[in-house]
C-alpha cells in the first residue's frame, strides 16, 4: 500500500514538472514568434546600397550620366543612398529582358532603352515612331507628354519607379549626294539598325540594309551601301568624313533612356528619403537633356570641320517626310495601348500637326 501511494506520489510530481516545462516552452514559443512576426512586418530601412545596372561602357552618356547620379545621391542623402554602379554589361543583362528584371528585383536600379523593352511593354515604343518628332526640342516636348502615363505603367504593371529619363541625339542621313527632298531618297542603299528605319527608306524609294556596326565603315568604302541612318556620335565614332559627304539632321527617331528602381526596394524608405531621390533624379534628367543638346552640337560640328556638309532640312522636306511615314505611325497605333494615342494626340496638339 505504501508502494503504491509513493508511486502515485512520484508519478504526480513527474506529471507536474512536465507540465510546467510546456508551459515554458510555450511561452517561449510565442514570445519568439512575436519577435518574428515583428520583424516580418517591420521592414523599413534608414540606408540602402543598391546595385545599378547599365549596358553601356563606360565612356557612354548614359553611364556617365548613372555615375554622377550616383555621387549626387550620396551627397543628398548623406550616404544613405548608395549605388554600386556596374557598366559594360557586367551583370550580364542584354538589354530587353532589363523591365523584367527590375521588376522582379534581380537588379534593383538599371539605366534601359525606352524602346529597347518595348517588346514587353508596347506603350514604351511610341517614343522612337519615325518623324513623330521632327527636332530635339519636340522629342523633350513628347517626353514631357509620354512621362505621366510612363510613370503609371511603370509603378502598377512593372512595379518600378522611373527615377529619370535621358535622350539620344536624333539620327539623321549622313549620305554621299544631297538629300534635300523625298525624292532624292529614291535609290539610297542605306544603313539601317530597326524595323522602323527600315520602314522609312522603303517609303522613300530606297534599299534599307540591316548592317552590324562593325560592318558600315567598309560597305560604305566597297559600295554596298550610299548612306547611313545614325546619330552624331556614331558619325564621329566611325570617321564618316572619309566616305561620306553630306549629313541631313531630319530627326528620324530619337530614342531616350530611362533609369528605374524596383518599388518594393524604393517604398522600404522613408518618405523624405523618397522625396530627396526624386528630386535629385529630376535634376539629372533637366542636366542629361542639356548635356545631350550640346553633345550633338560638338559632335555635329567635329564631322563638319572634317569635312561633311550639314544640310538643314527645309520645312516642306520635313512635312514631306512626316507625311510618307503617316501609315507606318497609323499602322502602329492601331494595335498599341489606348494611352499612347492620348499621347500623340496631345503631341500633335502642342506641334499643331
Amino acid at each position: 500500500m505504501k508502494r503504491s501511494v509513493l508511486t502515485l506520489l512520484t508519478l504526480l510530481f513527474i506529471m507536474t514538472i512536465a507540465l510546467v516545462g510546456c508551459g515554458n516552452k510555450e511561452e517561449e514559443s510565442n514570445a519568439n514568434e512575436g519577435t518574428n512576426d515583428s520583424n516580418t512586418n517591420d521592414e523599413s530601412v534608414d540606408s540602402v546600397e543598391w546595385i545599378a545596372n547599365e549596358v553601356y561602357p563606360e565612356d557612354n552618356h548614359n553611364s556617365k550620366a548613372l555615375y554622377d547620379f550616383a555621387e549626387k545621391l550620396d551627397e543628398a542623402t548623406d550616404g544613405k543612398v548608395q549605388l554600386d554602379v556596374m557598366v559594360g554589361g557586367a551583370l550580364g543583362y542584354e538589354g530587353p529582358e532589363l523591365l523584367t528584371a527590375v521588376r522582379d528585383n534581380a537588379v534593383p536600379v538599371s539605366d534601359m532603352l525606352v524602346s529597347g523593352v518595348a517588346g514587353d511593354e508596347p506603350l514604351f515604343e511610341i517614343v522612337t515612331l519615325p518623324f513623330l518628332v521632327q527636332n530635339f526640342d519636340e522629342g523633350k516636348l513628347l517626353n514631357e507628354i509620354a512621362r505621366p502615363y510612363f510613370d503609371q505603367v511603370a509603378e502598377e504593371k512593372w512595379n518600378q519607379k522611373i527615377l529619370y529619363v535621358t535622350p539620344w541625339p536624333a539620327a539623321g542621313f549622313w549620305t554621299k549626294d544631297k538629300v534635300e527632298s523625298v525624292e532624292d531618297m529614291k535609290g539610297l542603299k542605306m544603313r539601317t539598325y530597326d524595323k522602323n528605319g527600315a520602314l522609312v527608306v522603303e517609303a522613300g524609294g530606297g534599299t534599307p540594309h540591316p548592317l552590324p556596326f562593325s560592318e558600315v565603315y567598309s560597305s560604305l568604302s566597297t559600295g554596298v551601301i550610299d548612306s547611313v541612318l545614325t546619330s552624331t556620335p556614331t558619325a564621329v565614332d566611325a570617321s564618316f568624313w572619309e566616305v561620306l559627304d553630306f549629313y541631313s539632321p531630319v530627326s528620324v527617331t530619337m530614342a531616350t533612356n530611362f533609369v528605374t528602381v524596383n518599388l518594393d526596394e524604393f517604398n522600404k524608405l522613408d518618405e523624405a528619403l523618397q522625396a530627396t531621390i526624386l528630386e535629385v533624379g529630376k535634376e539629372m534628367e533637366e542636366k542629361v537633356w542639356t548635356d545631350v543638346a550640346e553633345l550633338d552640337k560638338e559632335q555635329e560640328a567635329i564631322s563638319n570641320e572634317n569635312g561633311i556638309t550639314t544640310l538643314e532640312p527645309s520645312e516642306e522636306f520635313l512635312q514631306e517626310l512626316s507625311d510618307l511615314t503617316e501609315d507606318i505611325r497609323n499602322d502602329w497605333l492601331e494595335t498599341a495601348p489606348e494611352e499612347a494615342k492620348e499621347i500623340v494626340e496631345k503631341f500633335n496638339e502642342e506641334v499643331g500637326r
